[in-house]
This record gives structure tokens, sequence and C-alpha cells, in this order.
């Protein structure tokens, strides 16, 4: 499961307003027209991904509960998850 706060660089408690800002962010930052990398693209799709998701009420409200979820039923899974992630995202 890939971490949509994570992919736009916002913690959970992120408002609205805040997913839009970093949105803009990060799909200028990873948009294929400017950004040459081969993995921009992919980013740029995740980027997209997570504002459609945490931008829809009812959307983030399924995924936060799947979320939780998720938290529980595999948590070695998930640290191991949220770990990469982190680094990926520093680097």
């Amino acid at each position: 499961m890939t971490d949509h706060y994570a992919a736009l660089g916002l913690g959970s408690a992120a408002t609205l307003a805040d997913i839009k800002k970093a949105f803009r962010q990060k799909a200028s930052l990873y948009h294929p027209d400017r950004n040459t990398s081969p993995d921009a693209p992919a980013r740029f799709r995740a980027v997209q991904e997570a504002y459609d998701v945490l931008s829809d009420a009812d959307k983030r409200l399924a995924y936060d509960d799947n979320r939780r979820r998720n938290l529980l039923d595999s948590p070695i899974d998930t640290a191991r998850d949220i770990w990469l992630n982190y680094f990926s995202a520093l680097l």
C-alpha cells in the first residue's frame, strides 16, 4: 500500500489547504515536462493519485480507515514501508 501522505510530504493531520499546496509544489517538481529524471513520470502519477484521494472527503475517510487497519494488521510491513518511503523522500 502506498502512503499518499508521504507522497505529498504531509502528515495525516493535514488540512485541505495543506494538501493543495503540497500537490502544487510536488506536481511542478515532478512534472515530466520540467523534470527529465527517469522516475519523474512515476512520481508525478503518485502525487496525482495522492491528491485525488486526499482532496475528496469520502475517499480520504476510506483511505484513513484502511490505513489504520493496515497498521494494526501488519505493523512490521507497515513500519518497513514507512521507513523506506521516508528515506526515498529525503534522497
